[in-house]
């Protein structure tokens, strides 16, 4: 497969004949909904097996075969070139897929006020066979050590029918927010400790398609750093014999002494000893109470990641991808209207009700663009393409590491799931 950034004039029919496939195949792949409608700058994902490429000037046979490591000879007999001719600007060349790395893969998945809904188990059920685990969120702490009821639906047949088991997240969630008291109660609290993981351990008897127990303990008071890696530890004693995993979620550091109260707590060199992985939530750097920003770009992510790798094997790591943007109402006010949050096919939609032309940030690695709505405000757009995601892709093969997890299913975004299936070859743990 490859991507195909849409230009002024071009049409579905004309990309299609390009790339040797047909506008129905572009059409299914990515889910348009209005086919004859692109929009420029948008990203479409080229549902074939390998990739063309298109000779620019400068291009040599050499050139070409470092570039994709093939051999001259190879691109000569897969494309029955004439050696004693040049290459010409324009030419199409075919090369193969390049080989899958095996990959793990999470999806968080909310029902909201404990419900879930028709749109979330179909989410769900469409992307499941894409994924190791499948995270239902959340089982929140109560504090006698009890587990709030979580509504699990259908979810368990559907993981299990696909090959991939189910995730047990446990926060210390609390009126809707995450409570730092709820969790230093816990840790500093034995006997509570121990009613926990024997609630845990019950749920999972239960349900029966857990093999990972992920606590994602956040906003925790600086001095519960050391109180939490004991509770980890004890967590992996009780829960390994019981053949579960054990994993955490943790803040986006990139240093060990990152200040604040969403950081101090973690410890990614402890967590990386300790348990059996760590999802690393690097998102959220554009934010829908911040300024205009890209959700997760490139750079501070590929920072988190460096740092987590100096404290921990990169197999213990799974980097957080999100699955939606935001649009901004511009001019941006500290403190005034939160940013919407978009789907990535939302996004595209809003770009073409609106006449507007998608940009990319290379720097970022994402897109995002202007519009005007009815009412004359100026809002700004930033999500996520194929060209985005597969830079996080690039980056996951670059480092070597455990795999990606997504926050959250019920946001659509196609292209992610093509390109996920033809780069990697998906871990499957039930």
């Amino acid at each position: 497969m490859q991507i195909h950034v849409v230009q002024q004039g071009e049409s579905l029919y004309g990309i299609s004949q390009a790339y040797n496939t047909t506008a129905e195949a572009l059409i299914t792949a990515n889910e348009l909904d209005a086919p004859n409608e692109l929009v420029v700058g948008q990203a479409l994902v080229i549902p074939i097996n390998g990739r063309y490429y298109f000779v620019q000037p400068g291009d040599t046979l050499t050139l070409l075969s470092y570039r994709y490591g093939l051999p001259v000879q190879e691109i000569v007999q897969l494309n029955q070139l004439n050696l004693n001719q040049d290459l010409y600007p324009g030419q199409r060349l075919y090369f193969p897929p390049a080989p899958k790395s095996p990959i793990e893969t999470n999806a968080y998945i909310e029902p909201i006020n404990n419900v879930l809904s028709e749109n979330l188990i179909m989410a769900a059920q469409s992307v499941v066979a894409s994924l190791t685990y499948l995270a239902p969120f959340s089982y929140q702490i109560q504090r006698d050590g009890s587990l709030s009821d979580l509504n699990l639906g259908s979810l368990p047949d559907i993981a299990g029918e696909a090959g991939a088991s189910l995730m047990m997240v446990i926060t210390n969630l609390e009126d809707g927010a995450f409570s730092g008291d709820l969790g230093q109660t816990v840790l500093e609290n034995e006997s509570l400790q121990d009613a926990l993981l024997n609630s845990v351990i019950a749920e999972a008897n239960r349900v029966g398609r857990f093999s990972d127990v992920h606590f994602d303990f956040e906003f925790l008071p600086a001095t519960m750093r050391e109180p939490y890696n004991q509770f980890l530890r004890k967590a992996v004693e009780r829960l390994h014999p019981q053949g579960l995993l054990v994993s955490t979620a943790l803040a986006p550091k990139t240093s060990a002494t990152q200040t604040g109260q969403w950081y101090e707590a973690h410890d990614y060199s402890a967590h990386g000893t300790i348990v059996d992985f760590v999802v690393l939530m690097t998102y959220e750097w554009g934010y829908s109470g911040g300024p205009p920003l890209a959700v997760s770009p490139i750079g501070p992510v590929t920072d988190v990641v460096n740092y987590a790798l100096s404290e921990m094997p990169s197999e213990k790591i799974m980097l957080g991808q999100n699955l939606y943007g935001y649009d901004w109402t511009l001019p941006y006010e500290p403190g005034g209207e939160y940013a919407r949050a978009v789907s990535p096919q939302q996004a595209i939609t809003n770009a073409r009700e609106n006449n507007a032309v998608i940009q990319y940030d290379e720097n970022a690695q994402a897109p995002y663009y202007f519009y005007v709505d009815e009412d004359g405000a100026t809002h700004e757009v930033w999500f996520e393409d194929a060209r985005s995601i597969n830079a996080k892709f690039n980056l996951i093969r670059e480092k070597d590491l455990r795999g990606i997890s997504y926050w959250k299913l019920g946001l659509s975004f196609p292209q992610n799931w093509l390109l996920l299936n033809d780069q990697f070859t998906i871990t499957k743990r039930s």
